[in-house]
């Protein structure tokens, strides 16, 4: 009789927290909704707002998605490197250059502007030339 209910009991959970899993299967978590907001407008009527970062100055944050009467939060991500200025815009970069003095640059033109952000045509990215000097693959250490 004890094993007829613990079976019946176990089964009973079983179905309980199966029933849970359906229910919260949509459910992304999180305290804001993180996809663009459902409405009659397109991309191109949508007016977005910059992300602002939720904790410093980059990292996960929130924008603002305006059509017509209706505003929405949705996710945004702001970069934690030198990307931060141009979050919102995608380049094509060629190589970087060579150094001069202690940094080297190089030039990306625009590729796309993502939220109808206002994108500079031609960026230039710098960054801190490396201390080592790296070999080919044809010389050898020397003593």
């Amino acid at each position: 009789m004890r094993s007829l209910l613990s079976v019946t009991l176990l089964l009973l959970v079983l179905t309980l927290t199966t029933e849970a899993n359906k229910r919260n299967k949509g459910h992304k978590g999180g305290k804001h909704d993180r996809s663009r907001p459902s409405s009659e407008c397109s991309a191109a009527e949508t007016k977005y707002s910059k992300c602002v970062p939720e904790n410093g100055d980059c990292g996960d944050g929130l924008r603002e998605a305006t059509c017509n009467d209706r505003t929405d939060k949705i996710h945004c991500r702001i970069p934690c490197n030198w990307k931060k200025d141009i979050g919102d815009c995608k380049y094509r970069f060629g190589p970087w250059g060579p150094c001069e003095g202690t940094t080297k640059t190089r030039s990306g033109t625009l590729k796309r502007a993502l939220f109808n952000a206002d994108c500079q045509a031609t960026v230039k990215v710098s960054k801190p030339c490396s201390p080592k000097t790296k070999r080919t693959r044809g010389e050898k250490k020397s003593n």
